[in-house]
């Protein structure tokens, strides 16, 4: 499986804490590495359920760096594939050194163009973006 699976994996993942209480979410992970329609290995799943991890572990701290970055937005008023999708980009350019903030860009723009509204795109871009530009 390559990265931007990896990623697509991740977000599938992700997506589910809008729906599951945080004690729920221990059995969601085990429900989704057992029903992944996605043929992955142990490598696979180790590196989705540790950015996901990763992820959750720091998602108050992403919410505030997006909510910050949003005028006349707050997180509570995107749309959740929007925010899980703008979750990983975040969590990519603070804290994944291996991932070039434009590939992280890139790959959350290609991600809400697959499951995101029509505008989806333009819309993680710009905040992803205005991110990038003010020095994070």
């Amino acid at each position: 499986m390559g990265k931007r699976e990896q990623r697509e994996q991740v977000f599938a993942l992700l997506f589910r804490v809008e729906f599951n209480s945080p004690q729920d979410m221990p059995e969601q992970v085990k429900l989704f590495l057992e029903n992944s329609e996605q043929l992955m290995n142990d490598k696979d799943a180790d590196y989705i359920t540790g950015r996901y991890e990763a992820i959750t572990a720091r998602m108050e701290e992403l919410d505030q760096v997006i909510d910050e970055r949003m005028e006349g937005w707050d997180v509570t008023r995107i749309g959740k594939v929007e925010l899980t999708i703008l979750r990983i980009g975040v969590y990519e350019i603070l804290y994944d050194e291996d991932v070039p903030n434009s590939v992280a860009i890139n790959e959350a723009v290609e991600l809400a163009k697959k499951y995101g509204q029509e505008s989806s795109g333009s819309f993680v871009n710009a905040i992803l973006a205005k991110f990038v530009k003010q020095g994070e």
